[in-house]
């Protein structure tokens, strides 16, 4: 599950609002062991993801670099040939 969080600080455009929500997503699924909450369940965990989302957008902006902004293509292609290179089976 944790695979799908991805970075999203020092993005090139920045990372939109969905983004930082479905890291949160994979997050609170993660940490709670749920795909998708029972009724019982679903209330604290929409609210975790709430919570989750404000944590991470607030730390986005408040976090500094030196560095230039990363193209997000070429960081796709590179964890793309990463991947080719990791499991050739699947190309």
């Amino acid at each position: 599950m944790c695979r799908n969080i991805r970075t999203l600080f020092n993005f090139e455009p920045p990372a939109t609002p969905d983004e930082v929500k479905a890291s949160a997503v994979q997050f609170v699924r993660k940490l709670s062991g749920f795909t998708h909450p029972s009724k019982a369940n679903e209330a604290a965990f929409e609210e975790a993801v709430e919570e989750v989302t404000a944590a991470a957008r607030k730390m986005l902006k408040r976090l500094e670099t030196n560095a230039p902004p990363r193209n997000r293509e070429v960081e796709a292609a590179k964890a793309k040939e990463r991947s080719r290179l990791r499991f050739p089976e699947r190309a």
